[in-house]
């Protein structure tokens, strides 16, 4: 039975995808922490559950706020309210916390009260995802030719990411048939000339390599939905946004699977410079100078007015969740 209500606009299906990638990456980080004691940069591995829950905050600011602040602004029209949509700016707020200098830093891995802050905002996103899922079900878009690219170049990166997949759970991927040809994990190499000690060639626990395959992840997939986007400036934001979380995550898988799979080999001495945290370096220029080439292409390449009705229009893609 029709009603004069306005039809409430559904959730892409990529936005759970997302926070489900998350999920999986803090459940390790939880249990990993709390089992294993003297992991990178902490202090409480290994000490039970409060180690464990520690470490995961910090996630949660480093790199999931980052991704909060994408999902606010495709979420943002959706919301069913304008009481949602300042709940939506205060998160926003909070997540944006995280870019404020020491609030995570990757010498002390340890939760501080500051760290609070940007977990309550990424808590505050989870709830308005849930509020629109609710609102109005979700929504799948049908293939286009520019996934099938989504889908090689992310599982280029997946395969590259094993050994960190296996040390978020505390193992090494040498324990995986076939894997102990291809990387480096549990070797223990030799102090060399003008680099440090390697104790394990990739140590247990949560890599910055594996937030920017996350982050790469969350590009491709929260790109596919920029065009429903309808007020300008925001899509324009998001796409700009989207640009730089691709950049930015791909510079820090780069970094970390060069030194870790090529540094330590002994093929070489020169290492991808590490660009975790922004300075006024050649490095961090080429990262700003690349997003904004891949932001204007982007723009310039994609026609997106034939995405600009389907939140509200494309029945057959929907989802329900509820009847």
């Amino acid at each position: 039975m029709q009603t004069g209500k306005p039809q409430a606009a559904p959730l892409p299906v990529e936005v759970p995808l997302v926070w489900m990638l998350f999920a999986v990456v803090t459940a390790e980080i939880v249990v990993t922490y709390s089992r294993l004691p003297g992991l990178y940069h902490v202090s409480g591995s290994g000490s039970g559950i409060k180690g464990g829950l520690s470490r995961a905050v910090v996630f949660t600011n480093f790199p999931l706020s980052l991704v909060a602040l994408a999902l606010v602004a495709l979420l943002y029209e959706r919301l069913p309210g304008r009481g949602y949509r300042v709940v939506a700016i205060v998160a926003a707020v909070l997540c944006a916390v995280t870019f404020w200098p020491g609030v995570v830093a990757e010498a002390n891995l340890d939760a501080k009260p500051v760290n609070a802050l940007p977990a309550v905002g990424v808590l505050l996103v989870l709830l308005l995802t849930y509020a629109v899922a609710r609102a109005g079900g979700l929504a799948a878009r049908p293939w286009r030719r520019a996934d099938w690219f989504r889908i090689a170049f992310a599982l280029v990166l997946t395969v590259g990411a094993l050994p960190w997949l296996t040390a978020d759970l505390g193992l090494y991927s040498n324990g995986v048939p076939g894997l102990g040809r291809l990387f480096l994990s549990r070797e223990y190499l030799p102090e060399r000339p003008g680099l440090p000690n390697f104790i394990a060639a990739v140590h247990h626990g949560h890599h910055h390599g594996m937030d920017g395959l996350l982050l790469v992840l969350t590009a491709f997939l929260l790109s596919r939905r920029v065009g429903e986007v309808r007020r300008y400036g925001l899509r324009q934001a998001l796409a700009a946004y989207l640009a730089l979380m691709f950049c930015y995550g791909f510079a820090n898988y780069a970094n970390d699977f060069w030194f870790e799979q090529v540094v330590k080999r002994g093929w070489t001495t020169w290492a991808i410079p590490n660009v975790a945290q922004p300075h006024v370096t050649v490095a961090w220029s080429l990262i700003v100078i690349a997003s904004v080439c891949v932001w204007a292409l982007w723009t310039r390449l994609v026609d997106w007015r034939g995405d600009e009705e389907s939140p509200l229009r494309s029945e057959p893609d929907r989802l329900p969740t509820r009847r």
